[in-house]
C-alpha cells in the first residue's frame, strides 16, 4: 500500500484545513487509515481512523468534534477536515494504513509521508 498524503499549510487559529490522503496498491477491506500527527519535540501520535468497510470513525479526544474524517466511495482517498484549529495543532500530520487495531495501538506498518500544519495565534 503507498500512501500520499497533501493538503497542509499555514492557518490562523480558528480557520480550517483539509488533508488529504491518496492509497494506491492492494489492501484488504477490512484495513483503514487514519491520521497521525507529530508537533516538534513530542511523540507521534493517533488523530483519528476509519474503517474501509464500515466507515465507522474513531478520534483521539483532542480533536474530537473538531476534526472529521471521511473517505471517498472508491476508498481510494481518506480525507481529515479540520475546524477550530488550535496552535496545538500544530504538528506534521502522517496519514497511515492496516488493521484498525494496529492504527489505533499507533503501529501501522504503512505510511505517507507528512505535511506540515502550522497554526498561527
Amino acid at each position: 500500500v503507498q500512501l500520499q498524503a497533501c493538503g497542509g499549510g499555514l492557518v490562523q487559529a480558528g480557520g480550517s484545513l483539509r488533508l488529504s490522503c491518496l492509497a494506491s496498491g492492494r489492501a484488504s477491506s477490512t484495513y483503514g487509515m487514519g491520521w497521525f500527527r507529530q508537533a516538534p519535540g513530542k511523540e507521534r501520535e493517533f488523530v483519528a481512523s476509519i474503517r474501509w468497510s464500515s466507515d465507522s470513525t474513531y478520534y483521539a479526544d483532542s480533536v474530537r468534534g473538531r476534526f472529521t474524517i471521511s473517505r471517498d466511495r472508491a476508498r481510494t482517498t481518506v480525507y481529515l477536515q479540520m475546524n477550530s484549529l488550535k496552535p496545538d495543532d500544530t504538528a506534521v500530520y502522517y496519514c497511515a494504513a492496516d488493521l484498525e487495531f494496529l492504527l489505533r495501538a499507533g503501529t501501522p506498518r504503512y505510511w505517507g509521508q507528512g505535511t506540515l500544519v502550522t497554526v498561527s495565534s
